[in-house]
């Protein structure tokens, strides 16, 4: 009846409708609320646990006391309708709620509930002095601040906010971290002239990223260091630091009076920036004017006279003159017979993976030395008097190359912007594209293989036969993906295949693909991944659904492929066969430069030699690397030769300008071309396993999951990057891994998280806190690709 009465006054329609929302509708529940023993949101209570300001990088907690109607202590738990939500800048930050009355709501008293055999319980739930009871009305949240600035806090009961909520907190940025601080528009060379300071921006950064103050102090600072090229001659140059507080840049002007050739490191303390480590060259009058003539010329017919000391890691024993000429799109070195008859030796790109190492002085020459590699072909060693000319051209071509910068997002940004401005005047009206689901792949293969460039530069309006569907985006972004799907994956068209007999294992293109499926299919595939490229520069952001192998990318920018690539590629072959012969004794193993092929039967049907006459060359230690190398170019690259030849045709032949890739590194194509892709931490958390089952691992798993909950995608796809190779999942998510990602304990105490992704098995050690955990992580998977116990 008094329900009923409520019900029937005048305006308190709502409150009891919230009441109801906030209680479950049982018997015990409508008692509590008629004798005042319920919770509501106004008769909650919030204590910080911390001051105001406080920095990132800390684990905060905060307590929500709950009070019946009455004035006495509500033992909350998990079924009161109780909300929490923390937000920062428009996203969910991850939280752990802890309801101290979770097991005390069906008790008699606080003490059985907690099985306290001491009755010095107080009013509110607590054991007296000494006791170890928690408040019984108390509910404990629990997060973790990465990033700086203003986040909001939501308290709610029953769908309505408790008082004051939401309620705002700040905080502020961490203390510089060198690891994470670097040049804005980073070069591995700077150029600039003598006695003038040259400008290099510093942007400060803490732990996780946020953007720091610089504070003066005569403990910690920014400080360079510098000798010259090839000695360990210490040279002080003059420095200046002015820092520019609204937008937190430091810039550092450096002056070297004495032209040269030095190598530089900047640091902040005794702590290398994580792009610290850099080459100037200081240029007299002469010089700079040449290497800025050299730039500005249409034509380019630029050589210098050098001589040649050493050729694929043989010294010559007497220096071979030759001659070195630069374009802005290569270094070729040439020798001359009777000063007529050219010949050349070898062609570098200009571009960032070719680089130069300064040396010192040749004595018998007088003339400073330096090598160039690129990765791609052996290392050359050179003499020349006007070394820092050449390189200082070379490092200017370069940088007109890139964009002026060797950063991944300021290459990915120069890149586009010049896909944009190749075809700028051309055509970006739609153009229908008529296809058969049921045979998707060949009917798009002739729909497209007559399109000249202006149409490809088109936005393709697909439409599927017998389907009515309007194309607004969302039909070509499936076709785009369905078609990646036949493309690339094996178990459609078969025009890749996995080196593994692994599901998960990444693809290569198929050498013994179906008769049917000609070299054309490849060009396609091509032409499909450069339109994808094109969408995503023109703002239509259009990912490729592949897993490539990194030999596979390395072929499409001209890197060369070494045995290295076998772990991610073959992991199987490479734990089983080159590591045992990368770690071992081989002069007894009577290996040769040659590989045997046998039946399935286990007869031998021929020998393969991996150089010339390889057959009767023996394995030794000193040769075992060449051997290795061999193998992969056995292996991972003649096969797919003509594959991949094909396949850059339609890459670069139309679409995208050529040599415009040759800027990244195969990881580097693999997030342009791929992208991060997208994470359900939700799927992670249904599709893994566990191996271990101590009480302090499931305490690391429940901060494991707070912590990667807050990821972004970047720094998920070098976590799954750092657990299986590959930074794609399969088409079908987390489920689709095999085998599934383990999470194992490892015996080890606050040591970073190390990997085998052989296992897809993460191995986390024990740790004192979150926020040691969290850091640890995050410099595996950051540094993973150096090592970090990877299998």
């Amino acid at each position: 009846m008094l329900l009923a009465s409520i019900s029937t006054v005048a305006g308190l329609s709502t409150v009891t409708n919230m009441c109801y929302q906030a209680l479950p509708s049982t018997k015990a529940s409508i008692y509590e609320f008629l004798t005042g023993r319920s919770s509501g949101p106004h008769s909650a209570r919030i204590t910080w646990d911390w001051q105001e300001p406080q920095t990132v990088g800390k684990t905060m907690t905060f307590g929500v006391r709950f009070y019946q109607k009455n004035g006495s202590p509500y033992p909350v738990s998990n079924g009161d309708g109780i909300l929490i939500e923390i937000m920062h800048e428009g996203l969910k930050v991850a939280r752990t709620v802890e309801f101290a009355g979770e097991f005390s709501r069906n008790s008699n008293s606080v003490a059985t509930a907690t099985d306290v055999t001491s009755s010095s319980v107080d009013s509110n739930g607590r054991r007296d002095a000494g006791g170890k009871v928690e408040a019984m009305n108390l509910t404990r949240v629990s997060f973790t601040v990465h990033k700086s600035g203003v986040y909001s806090i939501a308290v709610m009961v029953g769908g309505r906010h408790v008082k004051d909520s939401p309620f705002t907190r700040t905080f502020e940025p961490g203390p510089i971290d060198p690891s994470k601080t670097g040049f804005t528009h980073y070069t591995s060379t700077v150029v600039f002239p003598s006695g003038t300071s040259f400008p290099l921006v510093i942007e400060t950064r803490d732990t996780f990223g946020n953007l720091s103050a610089y504070k003066t102090d005569h403990k910690v600072f920014f400080k360079i260091k510098v000798k010259e090229a090839g000695t360990n001659e210490r040279y002080s140059p003059t420095t200046q630091i002015i820092y520019n507080t609204h937008d937190k840049k430091l810039v550092m002007y450096i002056k070297i009076d004495k032209e040269g050739c030095y190598q530089a490191v900047v640091s902040y303390g005794d702590v290398k920036l994580k792009n610290g480590e850099f080459d100037i060259l200081v240029l007299n009058a002469t010089e700079l004017s040449r290497v800025q003539k050299n730039v500005a010329k249409r034509k380019h017919n630029l050589w210098y006279e050098a001589r040649l000391l050493n050729q694929c890691g043989e010294k010559l024993e007497k220096p071979k003159k030759v001659y070195l000429y630069i374009s802005p799109k290569q270094l070729t070195i040439k020798e001359f017979y009777f000063k007529i008859y050219p010949k050349k030796i070898c062609t570098f790109r200009v571009c960032p993976w070719t680089k130069f190492i300064f040396n010192g002085t040749h004595n018998q020459l007088e003339a400073p030395t330096f090598c160039i590699e690129d990765g791609s072909q052996p290392s050359i060693e050179l003499a020349a008097k006007e070394r820092n000319t050449i390189a200082a051209t070379f490092s200017c071509f370069l940088l007109k190359s890139i964009g002026g910068s060797e950063t991944f997002n300021d290459k990915r940004d120069f890149f586009y912007r010049e896909i944009r401005s190749t075809h700028h005047k051309r055509s970006h009206s739609s153009l229908l594209i008529k296809v058969d689901r049921a045979d998707l792949l060949l009917t798009s293969y002739k729909a497209t293989k007559n399109l000249t460039l202006g149409y490809w530069c088109k936005r393709f309006e697909i439409m599927f036969a017998g389907e009515q569907g309007l194309d607004w985006g969302g039909v070509s972004r499936e076709w785009f993906e369905i078609l990646c799907k036949e493309l690339f994956d094996p178990a459609s068209s078969q025009l890749f295949a996995r080196l593994t007999d692994n599901p998960q294992g990444l693809v290569h293109p198929n050498p013994k693909r179906p008769p049917c499926l000609k070299l054309k299919m490849y060009e396609f595939a091509g032409k499909i991944v450069g339109k994808c490229l094109f969408e995503s520069s023109v703002g239509r952001t259009q990912l490729v659904k592949a897993r490539f192998t990194r030999s596979f990318l390395a072929q499409l920018i001209g890197l060369r492929v070494t045995y290295k690539h076998f772990e991610t590629d073959d992991p199987e072959y490479f734990t089983t066969k080159i590591t045992f012969i990368e770690n071992n004794d081989v002069d007894d193993m009577e290996l040769t430069f040659a590989e045997e092929v046998y039946s399935p039967q286990g007869q031998l049907l021929k020998v393969i030699d991996l150089i010339p006459n390889g057959s009767k060359i023996p394995v030794t230690n000193s040769n075992k690397m060449r051997y290795l190398d061999a193998l992969a170019q056995h292996r991972l690259v003649q096969p797919v030769k003509e594959e991949v030849d094909s396949f850059m045709r339609g890459l670069s032949g139309e679409l995208i300008p050529e040599n415009l890739l040759s800027i990244f590194d195969e990881y580097e194509l693999e997030l342009l071309m791929c992208g991060t892709g997208t994470y359900s931490i939700a799927d992670f958390k249904l599709h893994h396993n566990v191996v271990g089952a101590s009480s302090s691992f499931h305490r690391v798993l429940d901060w494991f999951w707070t912590i990667i909950a807050s990821f972004t995608e970047e720094q998920m796809a070098r976590l799954i990057q750092f657990t299986t190779g590959c930074s794609q999942l399969p088409p079908g998510g987390f489920s689709e891994l095999n085998p599934k990602i383990q999470l194992s304990s490892a015996p080890t105490y606050n040591n970073l998280p190390s990997s085998h992704t052989c296992f897809n098995q993460l191995c986390l050690p024990d740790y004192d806190s979150m926020d040691t955990f969290h850091r640890m992580l995050l410099i595996a998977i950051n540094e993973g690709n150096q090592g970090f116990g990877m299998a």
